[in-house]
């Protein structure tokens, strides 16, 4: 399991500068359950398209580069 973390943890990083560019950002939380669950940061924490960002970037390239992983949720939102 700290294998699969590490592994989400360095691809959620490839991706920061994509939100960064704009004001925003993105934290890994945790990871139960297949589920990744990320914290929007900066210009992404109140943005309406926060969740977009979440399913059209973290989770698409989470799901394609990390084994395990079955969906990315707002952490904010649990």
């Amino acid at each position: 399991m700290e294998d699969t973390i590490t592994l989400i943890k360095q691809t959620i990083d490839k991706l920061r500068h994509f939100l960064q560019k704009d004001g925003g950002d993105a934290e890994f939380v945790k990871f139960e359950d297949g589920i990744v669950y990320v914290r929007m940061k900066g210009a992404c924490q109140d943005c309406m398209f926060a969740n977009e960002d979440i399913k059209g970037l973290i989770e698409v390239i989470l799901l394609e580069e990390v084994p395990g992983v079955i969906g990315v949720r707002n952490a904010d939102e649990i």
